[in-house]
């Protein structure tokens, strides 16, 4: 039994002291999470899909999968580059128009990101993050649901021409490293580029605006 808790206590102390990372190692992280979305004013007299009408609009709940590669400059500042699938977008609330209820009536956009982050770690496992991203649309979607006298009907349309190809913005952040390597990241993503082209009328100003939290664990290379 000594013997047991003495291998165990050597396990946690490795764990530990893997936490810190010497200068000009690198780490590799995959990760998964949540997104809390909205498109800033993309708001009221919506009806691109089924008619006209006015909503309120709510906040877009999806998720992401990707990973980074971090590069470690010294004790407390590291870089790190990523790839990864979001899927982003806006959601309204029901609404009633001249033939029926349209519910669920929500924007769905998905994009390939490439985030590049600076690092600083303010105390052991605790860091601060502030960077750039890129994004890459790869499918734009409005969907919705009316339902009128006897008859429910679901609707999609694939608006993704309306849409800019390309999205630039800037992430901000913390993150927190345990000792066994699991890592909780926050983020918010502040859009810069507008996600729709100027053709879109009643529309020319339009931002992605993404909070999301992951769960990853970093590897030594």
């Amino acid at each position: 039994m000594k013997k047991f808790f003495m291998i165990a206590a050597m396990a946690v102390a490795t764990l530990t002291a893997n936490a810190q990372y010497r200068a000009g190692t690198w780490s590799i992280q995959p990760k998964v999470g949540v997104t809390i979305t909205s498109v800033t004013n993309l708001n009221n007299n919506i009806g691109p899909i089924i008619g006209a009408g006015r909503a309120e609009s709510q906040t877009y709940v999806g998720a992401t999968i990707g990973g980074e590669v971090e590069y470690q400059i010294d004790k407390q500042f590291s870089v790190a580059a990523g790839i990864g699938y979001i899927m982003q977008g806006k959601q309204w609330d029901d609404y009633v128009n001249a033939t029926g209820k349209v519910k669920d009536l929500k924007l769905e956009l998905g994009y390939v990101n490439v985030p590049i982050v600076l690092n600083y770690q303010i105390f052991k496992g605790f860091a601060v993050k502030a960077g750039m991203q890129f994004a890459f649309l790869t499918n734009a979607k409005m969907k919705a649901t009316e339902e009128t006298t006897g008859r429910t009907e679901s609707y999609s349309e694939d608006v993704k021409s309306q849409m800019s190809s390309f999205d630039f913005s800037i992430p901000v952040g913390a993150s927190y490293e345990f000792s066994n390597h699991i890592i909780i990241d926050a983020r918010y993503n502040i859009g810069v580029t507008k996600v729709n082209k100027e053709s879109v009328a009643g529309y020319s100003d339009c931002h992605n605006s993404v909070l999301l939290a992951t769960v990853g664990y970093k590897f030594k290379m």
